[in-house]
């Protein structure tokens, strides 16, 4: 079953603080609690993982694309197809997506919830990243603007350069990635220690544990993608160092 025909109604009957609570809470009519009556980004009776990440994810991809001061065709499509949509779910999908670009609420709010619920998983705030990459790549262009906004938000997770840079360099073809910016370290580090990285970076970006963490199904076809980067990084580190 797509996650996407319970995404609204799967909030209904929870409290969620916060201006996402805010956000969903005024297109289901208020049933779910409201940031203007809390100080806390911290949610209560949350509802189930997948829909808080879904709608996340929904929210910061409307704040993206019109970084720029434009939504380009090309963008609308791919949150469409990245997300695995599908066209009988689109309108209400649409409804989060439309609020959030229309609300007056920069992306910073947003960023600093979804990083208060995801904080004890980084591997799960590099996954928005990931797919945030995927939405400005589009048209084709990742402009100054996305640019700026996507580390703005990677900052608000509190995630280093290094783990920034990584994730950049594993969306370039492989042919041109730099396997040892993908893996974070250094060409003069030896391979027991780069090994060590290795395979910490591949528990945690196994596809099988972010869905246990909440990432949805639909969009994990990119983790898949980022594990084929640190595996290959990993064997072309290994064949020069040999």
């Amino acid at each position: 079953m797509s996650i996407w025909g319970s995404l609204i109604g799967g909030f209904v009957g929870f409290s969620f603080a916060g201006p996402i609570g805010a956000l969903v809470g005024s297109i289901i009519g208020g049933k779910i609690s409201s940031s203007s009556k809390k100080s806390s980004f911290k949610h209560r009776f949350a509802p189930p993982p997948q829909q808080v990440f879904a709608v996340s994810l929904i929210i910061l991809s409307a704040k993206l694309t019109k970084a720029d001061g434009h939504v380009s065709k090309e963008e609308l499509v791919a949150v469409k197809n990245k997300l695995k949509i599908p066209d009988n779910e689109v309108q209400q999908v649409s409804k989060i997506f439309n609020k959030a670009k229309q609300d007056t609420l920069g992306y910073e709010p947003y960023a600093k919830q979804i990083h208060q619920i995801y904080k004890h998983d980084p591997a799960v705030l590099d996954e928005v990243i990931n797919i945030l990459f995927y939405i400005a790549e589009a048209d084709g262009n990742v402009s100054n603007s996305e640019s700026i906004m996507i580390e703005n938000i990677a900052k608000i997770f509190k995630m280093n350069k290094s783990q920034f840079e990584g994730i950049k360099e594993s969306r370039k073809s492989s042919d041109k990635q730099n396997p040892y910016i993908v893996l974070g370290c250094n060409s003069s580090d030896n391979l027991e220690s780069i090994r060590e990285k290795y395979l910490q970076l591949s528990k945690e970006h196994h596809p099988d544990i972010l869905i246990n963490k909440g990432v949805p199904n639909e969009v994990i076809e990119e983790s898949k993608k980022k594990m084929r980067a640190i595996n290959s990084a990993y064997d072309q580190i290994k064949k020069m160092k040999s």
